[in-house]
């Protein structure tokens, strides 16, 4: 019998994927572990591998498939014994636990019979295709409609879609003294745009998709209220200049390491967590979970929108360590190829919008987390000094998102005055 191959849930939040790439193809043998396609999940482009072995007999999800349910049949495996003939008769098992084909035999169900053909919109695959910009839609519209060449030439010059007005002339033509009746009008309505709206049609992919459910499902479940505190990075930023001027460099001048101002944030935040360990929480129904690990999910920028790839027990780890591990789990981002391990989890998020030039803003609580430290870009501020002096230093705002289920006004105040506490005296970050 053969041996069905099912379109593996790779993720937790995984409900369907796209068949971005097959790596074997019909007749090829496989053996357990062999990477035979890629997927493209809610989060990244994975490989997946085989755990039997055998022929690969029939493909039957085709490469470049969009939203494939999690365990449909996508292939199927032929045995020792087993040829073409074998398929013959063969039919699909149904995806186990196929909530969202019952979903869909349950709406199909409920909705009455279609409208006469007549009466059906345009066709919806027209909304997946690139709108092409006009650079004069009034014209083309009003070509087709029946009126005089006087006519169309004003309303062309006016802007006016000829299919609003009313014609008076034989058979319905639209005159001159029709265009110009439609003119004299005050609050007309049907005069569009000269220049006409240009638009491309971008579908969105699983990733985009998982984001907006999130972030809606966080801002409609999650009471978010926000903090904001000023901290002095002027020793931070000369400390991290000495740090990396010490960096040795290969025959090519280039430096072993180059911290930046967030591998820091990243460290202050780990300690201020250690510190104030009901910051590092999340929500049940039953009981607040407070977790003895320091796993912080930062936030990078990917074509798609956005990831969390997570630097586990951040606290342990040197602020060299923490750069080196986020230049890589930044590049894995980027290219698609990060593990499920790699951003699955964490207790708390950064996200660091400093390097656009933005000085504050206020971040969406990524679920289940109970914080996120959103940081903004480092300025020169004149202070007065303990002297009584004017002097000019750096200062950076952070502001912190509770869910203030589980993280209330004080414990938020607490974990930020620690964070600026550590970040303030960063020779604290390299103990």
């Amino acid at each position: 019998m053969p041996i069905e191959i099912l379109m593996p849930a790779l993720s937790p939040t995984m409900k369907e994927g796209n068949l971005a790439k097959w790596l074997k193809k019909e007749g090829d043998e496989v053996t357990a572990g062999d990477v035979i396609a890629e997927i493209e999940t809610d989060k990244a482009t994975m490989e997946v591998e085989a755990v039997d072995e055998g022929k690969l007999g029939k493909i039957l999800v085709t490469e470049g498939s969009k939203n494939v349910p999690v365990n449909q049949v996508i292939a199927v495996l032929l045995e020792d014994g087993e040829d073409a003939k074998t398929l013959k008769d063969y039919k699909p098992s149904e995806p186990a636990n196929d909530d969202a084909g019952k979903d869909k035999k349950e709406d199909k169900a409920a909705t009455p019979a279609p409208a006469p053909a007549a009466a059906q919109p345009a066709p919806a695959k027209a909304l997946a295709q690139p709108i092409v910009p006009v650079v004069n839609s009034v014209t083309s519209q009003n070509s087709s409609v029946t009126a005089s060449p006087v006519a169309k030439k004003i309303a062309d010059q006016n802007g006016i879609n000829l299919a609003s007005v009313k014609g008076t002339g034989p058979k319905g033509r639209v005159t001159k003294e029709d265009v110009m009746h439609f003119l004299s009008q005050p609050n007309s309505g049907s005069v569009v745009n000269r220049v006409a709206d240009e638009a491309i049609s971008i579908p969105n992919n699983n990733i985009r998709q998982v984001i907006a459910e999130r972030l809606v499902a966080s801002k409609q479940t999650i009471p978010h209220f926000y903090l904001s505190l000023d901290c002095n990075i002027s020793d931070l930023v000369k400390s991290r200049a000495q740090i990396n001027d010490a960096a040795p460099k290969d025959e090519s001048g280039r430096p072993a390491y180059k911290v930046s101002v967030n591998d820091l944030v990243i460290k202050a935040v780990a300690l201020a967590l250690k510190k104030v360990p009901a910051a590092n929480a999340s929500w049940t129904d039953e009981a607040v979970l407070q977790y003895n690990n320091v796993d912080i999910s930062v936030a990078v920028a990917i074509d798609d929108g956005l990831i969390t790839p997570i630097v586990r027990n951040a606290d342990q780890k040197s602020v060299l360590n923490i750069s080196s591990e986020m230049k890589s789990l930044a590049t894995k981002a980027r290219q698609g190829t990060l593990a499920p391990e790699e951003f699955q989890g964490g207790g708390f998020s950064i996200s660091n919008l400093g390097m656009y030039g933005i000085k504050q803003f206020n971040a969406i609580v990524n679920p289940p987390q109970s914080a996120i430290l959103a940081v903004g870009a480092g300025e020169k501020k004149v202070v007065v000094a303990d002297n009584g002096e004017f002097k000019a230093i750096d200062v950076m705002t952070v502001s912190l998102s509770c869910d203030h289920r589980v993280v209330d006004g004080a414990v938020g105040a607490q974990f930020l005055q620690s964070f600026k506490y550590y970040i303030e005296n960063p020779a604290t970050l390299l103990l």
